[in-house]
């Protein structure tokens, strides 16, 4: 591809992911839990690339639907889906310490549940790759509104091909390729994670309200986006070293 790295933040998604794919080879990957932002990249770089790396995170907690989806896309698209786990030591020393179902009590011990679950292995599973595509958009809550279509800051680099996009724009997108759906969307699901953290929402409800619904003043995210401020963050970190340490 042509495109000068300025020009990235505003190139359409397709051209941003033939660069990625050209620049960056078998050192790029498509991150995704299939929802249908993930799939709609995924179907996009695909198109591009038939061997495209794929790579999400089995949390340990997910819902039957998300395991169907990874059947789905490795039959669909013929590509090797590398499903990545935590480590079960970790996680067994949190739950020894705090509980399964911890993340219910407080946003710092659900924070904590992610970061084992899903931010550390992430970390650990992306060592050999460059760059990475997401699903971020800028419509889906207040916390994403300034998401940039390519974060030079990240390590690897993080484009959100996306980021763009609008809810109408996504559903056209998969109508007319017909794209492979989660079975959740049609229970009411508008956001899609852990079985236990995410619930149907209803029409007059933001496209993130359904996870971790519980929370009243959090910012619905895990870490593998945006990282924990404040007390917040200075209390994972304890959580952290307490599990670290056991």
């Amino acid at each position: 591809m042509g495109l000068s790295f300025a020009s990235l933040d505003s190139a359409p998604a397709s051209d941003l992911l033939a660069w990625a794919i050209a620049t960056y080879g078998r050192r790029f990957a498509v991150v995704t839990s299939f929802q249908l932002e993930g799939m709609v990249v995924l179907d996009i770089a695909a198109r591009l690339d038939p061997q495209v790396r794929v790579i999400t995170l089995d949390t340990g907690r997910l819902p039957d639907e998300t395991y169907r989806m990874i059947d789905l896309v490795r039959d669909r698209y013929g590509v090797q889906v590398e499903v990545i786990l935590p480590d079960a030591g970790e996680v067994g020393r949190m739950v020894a310490l705090h509980g399964v179902n911890l993340f219910y009590r407080e946003v710092p011990l659900r924070r904590l549940c992610c970061h084992f679950r899903k931010v550390l292995p992430l970390e650990r599973a992306l060592r050999d790759v460059d760059a990475i595509a997401v699903g971020l958009r800028r419509g889906q809550s207040e916390q994403r509104a300034g998401v940039p279509k390519i974060d030079r800051g990240a390590t690897p680099a993080k484009l959100s091909p996306l980021a763009d996009w609008t809810r109408d724009e996504l559903e056209a997108y998969q109508a007319a390729h017909h794209v492979p759906v989660h079975p959740l969307y049609a229970k009411g699901y508008t956001s899609i994670g852990c079985a236990p953290c995410t619930r149907a929402v209803a029409a007059d409800e933001a496209e993130r309200a359904g996870r971790w619904w519980w929370e009243t003043e959090a910012d619905k995210e895990c870490g593998l986006h945006f990282s924990a401020t404040g007390q917040v963050e200075r209390k994972l970190d304890v959580l952290i070293s307490e599990v670290v340490s056991a």
